[in-house]
């Protein structure tokens, strides 16, 4: 419609919809190329937003899913994001409308989202939070049939409400509301608890989550009266901050269908999916005891959700637990029935991490699995990258060829294009520069320089995210003088474009940034390294596509994932990152370099300076080699054939539609499956799997193994079977409610299982006093030291697992015997 102007908007629709002259509208009416164009971009709206799609075709799958998280990344016009978290459920929704997943999305809506980032003269950050009008976004309000606008209430202490109305974004085909407290019917503190984005805290930021939540499932059920959207079957929590969803389903089941509030909370942790999304116990939201008593409790306690329910569910009552917290994410564990993190290293940090939830069991044992993230390509692939692949392999993705046929495309092709994304990121760098050099009070005649800093004919590497200690956003000036010489290097040099906003209240992120800018503002280097404020999607998008190598360095294994790598990867960029999140499980030794990890020191600077030199060694040997090494024709064949091959290989893997899928085969189908049978013949299944947990609870105490015998071989071979006889005291239990199992497998040199594998014990014939014995043969399949294990856990057709009561019954110390190696 207008180029120059979508530019001058930041590509912000609504505003160059109001901006647009009506002198250009009217050559726009009867401009009959644009209105075809028009036409075609309308019918293609309209079969992406009616037709079937992936979701239509499968059976027995949830009517809905809601979606909550504090912050979401859906578009650049719609600052709702602060980083990862955001950016990954902005992903997520946009990839559930692509494939049909009737997902509805659930967030807050902060009048001054996160902040915007520039710098003082000196290189200090700055923050401004800018206000947004709801009416210039993409955003309409939820009203009624008659009209009114949609209005949410929470009770508060001292007789007051929460009042909150709902907003509307339509992400494709998935509705999105968003929460909005500054009504008239609030007194200013209540209007402004959806002020900013993680702003405040103590009240301020219980408020948002008690709003989030509880608000949440509110604004949600008046959405599917309203529209007649089916009703959510699983809930989906993205990070603790939306854990009090839990209690307000609880409230209603109690209220409404007359469970108590233990059977209430079966039904809702059958269909209730949560998402860990740290590996850093600092990451996570936790509250004094006092301050939930406050908001829960007194006068404002809810008959049906007594406030000691409340705090047992929050509290870490376990080993080395806080007892004085109240912790977000073991709630929304406590909550859910189905746990995940987001990367396979992930799952394995958050089962240590979380393991006191579920004492008696090994850490592998513990219910957290993992699903790794996963990038929108629509959104964060370049246009030039999507055209190439049109063009030389159609249909990549269901192909018959499928992602093998990239290894076809030619070398010129792939290399001109990367060529053009450089460039394309060197002029918004220089344009970002100039900006911030002026805001820093440079004057122009001081800015001639910028013309020159950067060129697109020079390795490029990329390093941007948020700035927390661990990401360590200053590894690389470890030795300032080594990466000047890599920097300036006469044939070989490299250019550092780097990006990231540190947390307003953090005053080291502060430090390390204002570190790296007053190197990057020295004269000799500043061509070749800079500083971007105000990182954003639109800073992200370009530098994840002009990058040819994206840096990532995060202390070992504090990165849950990291996405933006996998960005950088499908636009033919390549990855040198320490082998943390994704990059740990999907490395594969040719489709970029792992930075040598430095795990088990002690001493944090002697790790820094292993790593870092482990850094510099890989650039300045493998990297810049390989990437300025050019065959007659000016290509670096070699350099491309490993763009070739991590996209062959990371393309399926990186991209949201796999991660969705994932969710839907791996959690909502099943969470929904245990949901319905918690719900059928009026709660039924609640009712039952309730009484059984508590009866199970009452009498586990009484639940011993008394006695524990082999008989077979001295020296067992392999290949032969060890007999084992256990007798087991119930403790008044049926033998329907246990199983008796052998833990079995090889030792480590602390007597250890390591990997163990598991086999039930038949029988359960009486013996004395009430006792049951149990039999098997536990099979020799592996040489080597060997042990074994005996256990009593609960056994219930609806629990998830063996671990998820907690539950287990092991035979005094040895617990098992070791038999040394087998042959």
């Amino acid at each position: 419609m207008d180029p120059e102007l979508w530019e001058a908007v930041g590509h912000d629709p609504v505003r160059l919809l109001g901006e647009v002259s009506p002198e250009r509208l009217s050559l726009l009416a009867v401009d009959r190329r644009f209105l075809r164009r028009l036409q075609d971009a309308a019918d293609d709206l309209n079969e992406y937003l009616t037709a079937p799609r992936w979701y239509q075709d499968l059976d027995d799958a949830p009517d809905a899913v809601a979606y909550f998280s504090p912050e979401y990344g859906i578009t650049a016009a719609l600052p709702q994001y602060s980083g990862g978290l955001g950016i990954l459920a902005g992903d997520h929704l946009k990839t559930a409308s692509d494939l049909g997943v009737p997902v509805i999305g659930v967030g807050l809506l902060y009048r001054h989202g996160y902040f915007s980032q520039s710098l003082s003269p000196d290189g200090w950050q700055l923050e401004r939070y800018p206000t947004f009008d709801p009416n210039g976004l993409p955003l309409a309000l939820l009203r009624d049939q008659d009209g009114a606008p949609v209005r949410v209430t929470i009770g508060l202490p001292q007789g007051r409400d929460l009042h909150a109305q709902v907003w509307l974004a339509q992400v494709g085909r998935v509705p999105q509301l968003l929460l909005d407290s500054d009504v008239e019917d609030n007194d200013q503190a209540a209007r402004d608890v959806t002020d900013r984005l993680y702003g405040g805290g103590g009240d301020h930021r219980l408020l948002q989550e008690m709003l989030l939540g509880i608000g949440g499932v509110r604004a949600i059920r008046a959405y599917c009266r309203i529209s007649g959207h089916p009703a959510p079957e699983v809930f989906h929590t993205n990070e603790g901050h939306a854990g009090f969803l839990g209690l307000e389903r609880i409230r209603e089941l109690v209220s409404e269908s007359g469970l108590t509030f233990d059977e209430a909370l079966e039904a809702v942790r059958a269909g209730t999916v949560f998402t860990t999304h740290t590996p850093v116990p600092a990451g996570i939201d936790r509250f004094p005891r006092e301050l939930i008593h406050k908001y829960f409790g007194g006068v404002n306690e809810e008959p049906d959700v007594p406030v000691d329910r409340v705090l047992a569910l929050g509290a870490e009552d376990y080993a080395d637990g806080d007892r004085t917290v109240f912790n977000m994410a073991v709630m929304g564990m406590r909550l859910a029935q189905r746990v995940n993190g987001v990367s396979e290293l992930h799952g394995e940090v958050s089962r240590e991490m979380f393991g006191g939830l579920w004492g008696g069991f090994d850490t592998a044992e513990v219910p957290v699995g993992s699903i790794t993230n996963g990038v929108h390509a629509g959104t964060w692939v370049a246009r030039e990258v999507l055209d190439l692949a049109a063009r030389e392999v159609p249909d990549v993705v269901e192909s018959s060829r499928g992602w093998e046929g990239v290894r076809d495309v030619p070398e010129n092709e792939m290399w001109r294009v990367r060529r053009t994304l450089r460039e394309r990121l060197v002029r918004d760098a220089r344009r970002r520069l100039r900006e911030s050099w002026r805001q820093r009070g440079a004057s122009g005649a001081e800015l001639s320089w910028v013309e020159g800093a950067l060129d697109p004919d020079v390795l490029t590497i990329g390093f941007a995210r948020r700035v927390p200690s661990y990401k360590r956003l200053t590894l690389m000036m470890r030795d300032p003088e080594r990466l000047r010489a890599l920097l300036l290097h006469p044939e070989r040099p490299v250019q550092i474009v780097i990006a990231g906003k540190a947390h307003p209240a953090d005053e080291g992120g502060k430090r390390l940034i204002q570190d790296i800018v007053r190197f990057a503002d020295q004269e000799d280097v500043r061509h070749r390294i800079v500083f971007l404020p105000d990182y954003d999607m639109d800073l992200g998008r370009s530098l994840t596509q002009g990058c040819d190598v994206w840096m990532n360095n995060p202390l070992r294994p504090l990165e849950a994932c990291g996405t933006s790598g996998m960005k950088a990867a499908l636009n033919g960029g390549l990855n040198l990152s320490i082998r943390d999140g994704w990059w740990d499980e999907w490395y594969d030794g040719q489709n970029g370099w792992a930075i040598p990890s430095a795990d088990g020191l002690a001493a944090p600077d002697r790790r820094d300076a292993i790593e870092a030199g482990a850094l510099y060694e890989l650039i300045e040997d493998h990297v810049s080699v390989m990437f300025y090494d050019r065959d007659p024709a000016g290509l670096p064949r070699r350099w491309l054939e490993m763009v070739k091959h991590t996209i062959v290989t990371l393309g399926p893997k990186v991209l949201a539609s796999r991660m969705v899928r994932d969710y839907v085969h791996d959690l909502y189908a099943p969470a929904a499956r245990s949901g319905r049978a918690m719900a059928a013949g009026d709660h039924a299944g609640a009712r039952a799997l309730a009484a059984w947990k508590q009866k199970v609870i009452k009498a586990w105490p009484g639940v011993a193994v008394e006695h524990v015998e082999t008989s077979g071989e001295e020296s067992p071979h392999v290949g032969a079977n060890l007999p084992v006889r256990v007798v087991v005291d119930l403790g008044g239990l049926d033998q329907k409610d246990v199983a008796v199992e052998v833990a079995y497998g090889r030792v480590d040199d602390t007597d250890a299982l390591v990997d163990p594998a598991y086999l039930e014990l038949t029988g359960g014939d009486p013996v004395e006093n009430g006792l049951l014995r149990y039999v098997g043969e536990v099979p020799l399949v592996r040489s080597g030291a060997f042990g074994y294990s005996v256990r009593v856990v609960p056994r219930h057709p609806m629990l998830s697992g063996r671990a998820e009561m907690g539950l287990v019954a092991l035979p005094p110390p040895p617990h098992g015997m070791t038999n040394g190696d087998l042959r």
